[in-house]
């Protein structure tokens, strides 16, 4: 099975308004709730895709009942596993407002719930436990107040003790720790990857996060899909052309992809060809966590995976 970690897991509201004009009122025309935080939304597009996959961070108080009931409810069918563990705190809310006239989207993050220091032990001795089966595990999104800076980096050298490939997606002070403990590959988008890196021309970005410490670095570019850089190459991989929709959970589809293609032995050209055509699939979707799937078979095989003149 893939296991995904979500340290800060959220009940996600997307509410769509004509058009969004501050400081004004607005009558919401749809409003979507549904389980949210990266790994909820990882481990949703594998379930679609036939993995097996465990869901396992926190959740607690009557929001968190609500996200383990969607979550229960949205892959049902599917085989996706709870392992979230209580927390006394409530569990967060996001709340994406689509604007339907540009199509943009304007996101609101809570911070998440403080977690106790016998929560968080409660946490490693089920993550390391969920280990034992695991084929991959991916860490995703930020972390709650209460969990240390190098939480990450514990977790990743716990995956590597225990041999399993390990993908790391978050950003800032959590990234640059955790990159230090040697995870098997990280998801930067380009924003982060120049934030870890001072770099932001990105094929010397992703050389350079490889040497301070990860295997494998695959870097979202935006509309422009994605830059990978590998023991074996780098390649950057684009949509046929850019789509336009709601953004949100697109980088978490490309995560799904990639620990797919892992799992699978698929090589990196055809890994990236997934995650773009996946990542472009889910923002002609409505909410994230989800994806079209006839715009993803029909974007796969129309997908470019080329090496850059500059990786010579």
């Amino acid at each position: 099975m893939i296991l995904t970690v979500t340290l800060n897991t959220a009940l996600d509201l997307t509410y769509e308004v004509a058009a969004l004009t501050p400081h004004s009122s607005h009558r919401v025309s749809r409003v979507v709730e549904r389980p949210g935080g990266k790994g909820l939304n990882v481990a949703r597009v594998l379930g679609a895709l036939g993995h097996e996959t465990v869901v396992t961070g926190f959740a607690g108080g009557t929001t968190g009942e609500t996200v383990r009931a969607l979550l229960a409810a949205r892959t049902a069918g599917q085989p996706v596993r709870d392992a979230l563990v209580p927390t006394t705190g409530a569990t967060r809310r996001t709340i994406a407002v689509v604007d339907a006239s540009s199509g943009d989207t304007t996101q609101l993050n809570e911070p998440g719930p403080a977690i106790t220091p016998g929560e968080w032990a409660a946490f490693t001795t089920r993550f390391t436990e969920l280990l034992g089966d695991a084929r991959a595990v991916a860490l995703c999104g930020s972390l709650p107040p209460g969990i240390h800076v190098g939480a990450y980096a514990e977790l990743v050298r716990l995956a590597r003790a225990a041999g399993v490939p390990v993908l790391l997606d978050t950003s800032g002070e959590p990234l640059r720790r955790g990159i230090a403990a040697r995870p098997d590959v990280i998801k930067p988008n380009a924003e982060e990857l120049a934030q870890l890196t001072g770099s932001r021309e990105p094929h010397r970005a992703a050389r350079d996060a490889r040497r301070r410490g990860a295997h494998t670095v695959v870097a979202s570019l935006g509309p422009d899909g994605l830059l990978a850089a590998t023991p074996d190459g780098l390649w950057q991989a684009a949509p046929p052309a850019p789509v336009r929709g709601n953004p949100t959970g697109a980088g978490d589809s490309a995560v799904a992809a990639l620990l797919a293609g892992l799992v699978d032995g698929t090589d990196w050209p055809d890994r990236l060809a997934h995650a773009v055509a996946l990542s472009a699939a889910t923002v002609l979707s409505p909410v994230a966590g989800e994806f079209d799937e006839p715009a993803y078979r029909e974007l796969l095989p129309r997908v470019t995976v080329q090496t850059p003149a500059t990786a010579a």
